[in-house]
């Protein structure tokens, strides 16, 4: 199989740590019966912690849709070669690094490992044009 594809498939189960850390520490904030519940009343706001892991959550999502449609785009057409496959793991380590980072609040740095995940996409992409 193609590093490109590997990796986004990779990139699937690192969304899945996202998701499962995310809910774990909201459930350890506030309880397993509001977990298991149908969740409409307001709650306070998340911890730190929680709220960390939760934004990092919604960037994962914002990025991966864009990531995984260029990776099977550049597969699709035949496209693969260097580029993707430097982009493809630029994007994929990179955002495994970025998530500790969010978690432990680390500013500066985690925005430039965001960067390095924008240039990965980008590096798929260039493929196409």
């Amino acid at each position: 199989m193609a590093i490109e594809l590997r990796l986004l498939a990779w990139s699937i189960l690192l969304g899945f740590v996202h998701i499962i850390l995310s809910a774990q520490a909201r459930t350890n904030q506030y309880g397993l019966t509001w977990n298991t519940g149908a969740r409409d009343q307001e709650m306070p706001p998340l911890n730190a912690v929680a709220g960390c892991l939760r934004r990092a959550q919604d960037n994962f999502l914002e990025t991966f849709p864009l990531f995984a449609a260029a990776v099977l785009i550049v597969m699709l057409a035949g496209r693969g070669g260097t580029l993707t496959q430097w982009g493809v793991q630029l994007y994929f380590w990179s955002r495994v690094v970025y998530l500790p980072l969010y978690a432990f609040g680390v500013r500066v740095v985690r925005t430039l490992v965001w960067i390095v995940s924008i240039v990965g996409i980008g590096c798929v992409l260039a493929a196409l044009l």
